[in-house]
């Protein structure tokens, strides 16, 4: 992409009387294929490039900002958008918070973090053609009896990051991700389950086969499932749920949240929030990681950081304005898109492993319930109350039994931090990662 474009274009939003400005650009590009019982069933080719454009004018209470986005970069477009933007900014309310990163403060240059696969990429006939034969290995999975769909995409991005303070940062990124989702049995007794994974690299996807596979043997050991009585006892998040709760936790240290007063962790900071087994980290320089980045959106660079040290609170996630409002310095975590400011997003984020395996974590629990999904939105970031609808697998004397489904699982997310305890099958596949988790006590009730 054209550097010297973005610094026109914030020359320009200069010279019709924005004070600071700063920019993304972003080009991109995505195949995806969709498949369900070998066709095709849909087919996107796109590719796009845009700019968001943030003006901010100066005023004795802080600055005013406005953001405008489009897609066309023409000299007259870009000066008609700054143009709108400084106008709108001059009408715009006065924020003390908002400020640019000064030079200095931000990174100059793009890390060797290898999040680009610059091989040639499958063509659309190759994704649909590899699909189909992935599906198939599904579709002969024993009980399954039918398909909900494989999709399979490709697609990179390239971008700019510059601001009128001198910043100008270029950044790439590739990405392959491949789904199934399998229905076993029939008539009334019918389950879905499903498998994904997205990687940089084409060539660290596993074998899409073997998710396929996956898929299926998840959807059929759902089969035929039974009601439990519930109450108070041990529950046992999967992997894949306790990412969801993982990010829980990065939501209520959001510094957006956390300054606004709206988290239940807002006077949490160096106060043991966890089991003394819990430590949790965040660093944005892992090679190939799904959410590394050489810098944030607004031009500071990240670094590994300890979120959680033996269950204490060490650190919010923060982007300029948030650190600027708490009085505290930003921790590389700005996001934003073309037409939204900056806001805090965690990037990738893993809780260490513990000592103890799936299978001994489970072997002492006499009576309690194996969630391998979660779904519901009965969950209050202001108090902390929880309440998620659940299936999974009941566990009796120490041993998974039998599939359970229409449960409910309930508590308090200060309640359940402090008694979460780590098993040690930490995998590394996504931007939150977690093992097992073992919650020593939640409310369980069935239909």
């Amino acid at each position: 992409m054209d550097q010297k474009l973005a610094q026109d274009i914030i020359e320009i939003a200069k010279k019709e009387g924005a004070d600071a400005a700063d920019l993304l650009l972003v080009k991109d590009a995505d195949h995806s294929v969709r498949v369900r019982l070998g066709k095709s069933e849909l087919i996107e080719s796109s590719e796009s490039t845009g700019i968001g454009l943030r003006v901010l004018i100066h005023s004795k209470d802080g600055y005013r900002q406005a953001i405008l986005s489009g897609s066309d970069l023409s000299k007259e477009a870009v000066e008609d958008m700054a143009e709108k933007a400084v106008a709108m900014a001059r009408i715009a309310p006065a924020d003390p918070h908002i400020s640019l990163a000064e030079k200095g403060e931000y990174c100059t240059q793009e890390k060797p973090l290898d999040l680009f696969d610059a091989s040639t990429p499958l063509t659309v006939d190759e994704l649909i053609a590899q699909a189909i034969m992935a599906e198939a290995t599904g579709l002969d999975y024993q009980g399954v009896s039918n398909s909900d769909g494989v999709e399979y995409s490709q697609g990179y991005s390239e971008s700019i990051l510059a601001s009128s303070h001198g910043l100008m940062q270029h950044s790439r990124g590739s990405a392959t991700s491949f789904s199934a989702s399998f229905i076993a049995g029939k008539g009334a007794h019918m389950e879905t389950d499903y498998d994904y994974q997205t990687v940089r690299h084409y060539n660290d996807l596993p074998p899409i086969h073997l998710l396929a596979e996956s898929a299926a043997e998840r959807a059929v050991k759902r089969l035929n499932p039974k009601q439990a009585k519930g109450g108070k006892m041990p529950v046992i998040f999967s992997p894949r749920v306790a990412r969801s709760y993982l990010g829980n936790f990065t939501s209520a240290i959001n510094g957006a949240s956390v300054a606004k007063g709206t988290s239940f962790l807002k006077h949490a900071m160096n106060e043991q929030i966890f089991t003394q087994t819990v430590t949790i980290f965040d660093d944005p320089h892992i090679m190939r990681g799904l959410a590394s980045q050489s810098c944030d959106a607004e031009g500071i660079e990240g670094a590994k950081r300890t979120l959680v040290e033996n269950g204490t609170l060490q650190s919010w996630i923060l982007d300029l304005r948030a650190a600027n409002k708490l009085g505290l310095k930003s921790t590389g975590h700005a996001s934003r898109g073309l037409a939204s400011s900056p806001s805090p997003s965690p990037s990738n984020v893993w809780m260490q492993a513990g000592d103890d395996s799936p299978e001994a974590l489970i072997e002492d629990i006499k009576n309690g319930f194996y969630v391998d999904e979660c779904f519901g939105m009965g969950i209050n970031m202001v108090t902390g109350d929880y309440s998620q609808g659940a299936a999974g697998f009941w566990i009796e004397n120490g041993k998974i039994t039998h599939p359970v489904s229409e449960m409910t699982i309930a508590g308090n997310l200060k309640d359940m931090f402090l008694n979460t305890v780590p098993a040690n099958d930490l995998t590394m596949k996504h931007s939150i990662n977690c093992p097992t988790l073992l919650i020593k006590q939640m409310s369980v009730a069935g239909a």
